[in-house]
């Protein structure tokens, strides 16, 4: 049975290979988005992080930052 199912009448070898690169792609795009998105949020709150209370009320009243903060609290 277990056999049976492994080699799919011959094709059990190129249908596992491409399950498994298939899953080695998508894993491989997922952590490298990670790390990307992390070191980018790094750089903004390097850069932004300490913004006076000014500026930040500033910036909450620009119309698309509002776009901005409104699709971030929805996610």
């Amino acid at each position: 049975m277990i056999n049976e199912l492994l080699f799919m009448n011959g094709y059990g070898t190129y249908v596992l290979s491409a399950f498994g690169f298939t899953l080695l792609s998508f894993s491989s795009l997922y952590f490298i988005t990670k790390l990307q998105f992390a070191k980018e949020q790094n750089k903004f709150v390097a850069k932004f992080g300490s913004l006076d209370s000014e500026k930040a009320n500033s910036a909450k009243s620009q119309r698309i930052n509002k776009e901005i903060l409104a699709d971030a609290t929805n996610n």
